[in-house]
């Protein structure tokens, strides 16, 4: 009877992980880059938050300055920097003539820092559409701005862009690359299906007119982080976003060297997913734990007798083969930025990473996770 139970379950969670294999995500497969691209190439403002950022903003201000656009602004958040930034912001003004710095010099008690800074930052940008990336990320080409850009037509107030970790020897630069294209994956997929839910800030875009008209952070202003998934899962709809997956778009951007780092990055980015709409809440719940249950129940029936061995076999197999298959072509479409080779390898250790996440943020839920 309960080989039967677990059997059945299985055959569920299976089903929902084809459904997302086979309906959802060949959406950014087949999706094409530059499908309906808009011409109207509307004055941006670009918005860097920073932190003692200094080195950063040596190498990617020149970036900024030279991209291949007609009308932007640069507007550098300089958030209680003590590193020199204010020495480097006098001494670049006649070299980066787009290029402004705005000084924050005080933290407020009701909003976090980041937030603050982006607030303050959209709400001193010149023009309409708000482009933000981080400090110590770097468009991959001179075209980034016009890429996204192009990809908001008037009926459009979001484009949500991709920003790709370099690639470093290791195993752990491995993983976060397989994690940071998985979790592209499924915005992306999950954006084109009608149901956007997040972004990244690192490559954002959007109407000014939008941020002010939520008030900006306003129902999530003392939660740390959320500064891009959580302003996206409250004003992305399926009528207002886009998605712009051109190479000539993409923003690179330093991935964490240690284990320690790396989990610290996670737990921040996590510990926001409990403010998502419930509807996302539910989707997501249903591919994360549809994934771990196909893996931990398929591999507890390979163990009873031949005919249900067989059948569970199948199933893992075939699932295997059609993922592969799906996320490989995905991969490609993204840049090749995880090796395709590693992808059923890291489905898999993906059920160990969820069950770890799940129970150390459970742990840690009463500590402060913080920006800088």
């Amino acid at each position: 009877m309960l080989v039967a139970v677990v059997f059945w379950l299985f055959v569920a969670a299976a089903a929902v992980q084809f459904f997302f294999l086979v309906y959802v995500f060949p959406r950014l497969t087949f999706h094409r880059a530059d499908a309906a691209p808009n011409t109207d190439l509307q004055p941006v403002s670009v918005l860097v938050a920073a932190h003692n950022e200094l080195p950063n903003l040596r190498e990617l201000l020149p970036l900024l300055q030279n991209q291949n656009y007609p009308d932007f602004e640069v507007i550098v958040l300089d958030d209680r920097s003590n590193d020199g930034t204010n020495g480097f912001a006098r001494d670049c003004i006649a070299a980066f003539d787009r290029v402004r710095f705005v000084h924050i010099k005080e933290t407020y008690s009701h909003i976090t820092p980041k937030k603050y800074a982006i607030t303050v930052g959209v709400k001193q940008a010149k023009h309409n559409i708000i482009l933000l990336t981080d400090a110590d990320c770097r468009p991959e080409s001179d075209g980034w701005i016009g890429r996204m850009v192009a990809q908001l037509p008037a009926d459009k107030e979001i484009v949500l862009g991709f920003s790709p970790y370099e690639a470093r020897p290791g195993f752990l630069n491995s993983f976060v690359r397989y994690e940071t294209f998985y979790t592209a994956l499924q915005y992306f997929s999950l954006a084109l299906a009608g149901s956007p839910y997040m972004g990244v800030g690192r490559n954002l875009l959007y109407r000014k007119s939008i941020f002010l008209k939520n008030r900006g952070f306003f129902s999530h202003i003392n939660v740390v982080g959320g500064d891009d998934d959580l302003l996206m899962n409250e004003i992305a709809t399926a009528a207002n976003t886009a998605v712009c997956v051109h190479p000539d778009a993409f923003v690179g951007s330093s991935p964490k060297e240690t284990w320690g780092a790396w989990f610290t990055q996670k737990k921040r980015h996590l510990s926001v997913g409990k403010y998502y709409k419930t509807r996302h809440k539910v989707v997501l719940g249903l591919l994360s734990g549809s994934q771990v249950l196909t893996w931990a129940l398929g591999v507890f029936l390979l163990t009873q007798p031949a005919p249900t061995r067989a059948v569970v076999g199948a199933l893992l197999g075939g699932r295997l083969l059609v993922l592969w298959l799906v996320h490989a072509l995905a991969n490609r479409k993204l840049g090749s930025r995880a090796d395709w080779y590693t992808l059923p390898f890291y489905d898999f250790l993906t059920v160990f990473y969820v069950g770890f996440m799940a129970i150390t943020s459970f742990l840690n839920r009463k500590n402060r996770v913080t920006w800088k």
